[in-house]
């Protein structure tokens, strides 16, 4: 194998899992409540095996699948979206991080005032959307910045594009990343800038994360150590704090991420392409809209089929998700569920049900396997199940 694309579909869980309680999340399921949906129409993924994964109850079944197919459990405390992706690249996080859910402590939002020399509005859990409609007229007019949170481990400040240039809305969550450590150190910070007037404020596509460094060694690292290409699409840099990533491509939306993707294909490189499209998650699950997940599910099919014949022998493509947003909850937050795992190449054994499996490290352990590295990551690789010429 000379390539390697790892898709994210960023919050497409299929179940939870046995821990779900823990979290309040018990019976969440993406999957299924997205299936509840007349705009879903996805043929692509259910050939491959969507529907034959264990726990996932939908039909039709697949009668001779043309991927290979798991259910992932998560070893990660948390379910959130940097250990999601820190465990897909082989790290298990032993600890949840910091959440808060009463906001930020007072020396916390001290330390934010005085490095930025600019007051700070809202300090709570909050909606990303109804923050800004709540915040944003006292924003623009004192210059002070909205900074809120949820129930994921994140510090999010959001500011008028035409109040706060984006340079220096990103320097400000520079500046948080670097206060952000050790007690305090959330997984994200993220900048969420706006536009318009009162009453019809809108997110941008302008959004920018800032994250904790991994702990420790992760496949990228492996993979970039052994001299591979590690091409990151979408919100991949700014997950592993810029570590193990030889290239990068931003992208403003699944629609960009599947363009890229595309191109990247025709390319010649060795190594590994990793993507997350985050539209999923962030524009229809924490928003409990069933109907657009569904629609921009079946969008994702609709490029899947055009892509997957792009594949060459040399090719594994592998589908999984980082973590749980069921939109038919009352709760707009992540959910703790297994994930998918789809695996596809024209020189791998087709419909290989590889049963459900603990981690979503065993991605990592694979891959290395693959390019025939020694294994530096946690997770236990599945190849031998499903080579044929591998």
């Amino acid at each position: 194998m000379n390539r390697v694309f790892i898709i994210v579909l960023d919050s497409l869980g299929i179940g939870a899992l046995p821990d779900a309680a823990e979290y309040g999340d018990e019976g969440s399921n993406t999957l299924a409540a997205v299936a509840t949906s007349q705009k879903l129409n996805i043929p692509n993924l259910r050939r491959l095996g969507l529907y034959n994964i264990d726990g996932v109850d939908l039909q039709p079944k697949e009668p001779a699948p043309t991927g290979s197919f798991s259910r992932l459990g998560q070893l990660s405390k948390g379910k959130d979206t940097t250990v999601g992706h820190w465990e897909i690249a082989g790290l298990v996080s032993q600890w949840p991080l910091q959440t808060y859910p009463n906001g930020f402590p007072p020396e916390v939002i001290r330390a934010l005032e005085e490095a930025w020399g600019r007051k700070i509005l809202c300090n709570k859990p909050y909606s990303g959307t109804q923050v800004i409609n709540d915040y944003g007229p006292e924003h623009l007019e004192t210059g002070a910045l909205i900074v809120y949170t949820s129930a994921d481990s994140v510090l999010q400040i959001a500011a008028h594009e035409e109040k706060i240039p984006l340079e220096e809305l990103y320097k400000y969550c520079r500046i948080a990343r670097e206060i952000m450590q050790g007690e305090h150190g959330v997984g994200r910070i993220i900048a969420r800038p706006f536009i318009g007037k009162a009453g019809s404020f809108t997110r941008t596509a302008n959004r920018h994360d800032y994250s904790l460094e991994p702990p420790s060694i992760t496949m990228l690292d492996v993979l970039l150590e052994a001299g591979l290409d590690v091409i990151g699409i979408g919100k991949i840099e700014d997950i592993f704090a810029g570590k193990g990533v030889s290239e990068s491509h931003p992208i403003k939306s699944n629609n960009d991420g599947m363009e890229k993707l595309s191109e990247m294909v025709k390319r010649d490189f060795k190594g590994l392409c990793f993507a997350n499209l985050v539209d999923f998650d962030m524009l229809y699950g924490h928003r409990n809209d069933i109907d657009g997940y569904a629609n921009a599910l079946t969008e994702f099919d609709i490029w899947l089929g055009d892509f997957l014949p792009k594949l060459g022998s040399g090719d594994l493509l592998m589908l999984t998700a980082d973590h749980g947003c069921d939109p038919s909850t009352p709760s707009t937050d992540h959910s703790r569920e297994y994930v998918p795992l789809l695996i596809y190449s024209p020189n791998i054994k087709k419909g290989v049900d590889l049963g459900t499996r603990s981690s979503f490290a065993d991605i990592a352990a694979t891959t290395q396997e693959i390019f025939a590295i020694p294994k530096r990551t946690q997770g236990q690789s599945f190849l031998k199940e499903i080579a044929r010429n591998v």
